[in-house]
């Protein structure tokens, strides 16, 4: 009886992109392979690991899940993408390889699409944990006010503009059940890279249909220093001038979209602030001359801002001057 009761679920993708990170990958497909949740199928993209990554996966002995080798790296944003479009689900789930879900996730969420046929996502809240996969409950309540997700009320969202790419409340890559047919994966332009997660939002959001959320935490976000969002964060230039370009390319197309009017002021400012980036993670590179036209743009185009002048000024210092100073900021 439970089985036939199983095979009645719709079909939902797991799709978990991975390089590299055998044991947190464990972790992960672990936390998909015991979902309550039963008619799920998922999909382990490697890009080219140069680990035991392939031995991880077949360890698990599970004939749900489809592992698919890259023959060469092809960065994170396409592997990403192409395990997406390697889905056959009705539905479809974004699990990180060093994250983890809880037992219950699937089965929480998948309902109220079932439910809804007129929403294209169910979300909820995370947890965040460390490295050692420890949850910090500081920093997770943290994140869930920082996302304003503390404030957002059971229930379907429509539309959901707002909470979705500016408050940024929907954790699409971590947190959150899609409609499959309704995301055209083709559509989601390479320039986006580790944004992908924003854009997909906004994708989302320009269908007209509604969000469902569901204020619990469900899942594991895993923060650690191999994460781009924590690169990037820090002293690792070129993780910061990926993540500005792609912040400059997102607001670029949401300030041209006639749906987002009401938030231009929003997204210029977030354009502008991503200008400022780009400059000092170019000043980090050493590549001053370079760095100059992002600040000066950002600096005209906006009101006084401390944080775009001192990189401004440090551009014409020497270049070992300019190092201390970017290397204690």
């Amino acid at each position: 009886m439970q089985n036939e009761y199983n095979s009645q679920k719709s079909l939902v993708s797991v799709v978990t992109p991975t390089y590299n990170r055998p044991e947190y990958l464990k972790q992960a497909i672990e936390s998909a392979v015991k979902q309550t949740y039963r008619n799920i199928e998922i999909i382990v993209s490697d890009n080219c690991s140069t680990d035991n990554t392939q031995e991880i996966v077949a360890s698990f002995q599970d004939p749900r899940i489809r592992y698919w080798r890259q023959p060469e790296n092809l960065g994170m944003f396409a592997n990403q993408i192409h395990a997406f479009k390697m889905a056959k689900g009705k539905y479809i789930a974004s699990l990180h390889d060093d994250d983890m879900w809880n037992e219950d996730f699937l089965e929480k969420l998948v309902p109220h699409l079932e439910e809804h046929p007129d929403i294209i996502l169910a979300f909820c809240d995370q947890y965040i944990m460390d490295g050692q996969g420890k949850i910090d409950d500081v920093v997770t309540e943290r994140n869930s006010r920082a996302y304003k997700r503390d404030q957002l009320k059971q229930g379907i969202h429509q539309p959901f503009y707002e909470i979705g790419v500016v408050d940024k409340s929907v954790p699409t890559a971590a947190a959150c059940v899609i409609r499959n047919e309704l995301v055209d994966w083709d559509s989601i332009p390479k320039e986006v890279s580790g944004m992908w997660d924003l854009y997909l939002t906004f994708l989302c959001c320009r269908t007209g249909r509604g969000a469902y959320y569901l204020p619990e935490k469900l899942t594991r976000y895993r923060e650690h220093q191999q994460t781009d969002t924590m690169q990037s964060g820090g002293q690792n230039a070129q993780a910061q001038i990926r993540k500005a370009k792609a912040e400059m390319f997102c607001y670029e197309r949401f300030m041209t979209d006639t749906c987002l009017e009401k938030f231009q002021p929003y997204f210029r400012q977030k354009w502008l602030e991503a200008n400022t980036t780009l400059g000092i993670g170019l000043l980090r590179s050493e590549q001053s001359a370079q760095a100059r036209p992002y600040l000066w743009h950002a600096l005209s185009k906006q009101q006084f801002d401390l944080r775009t002048i001192a990189a401004l000024c440090l551009s014409f210092f020497p270049r070992f001057l300019s190092n201390f100073f970017l290397a204690v900021r």
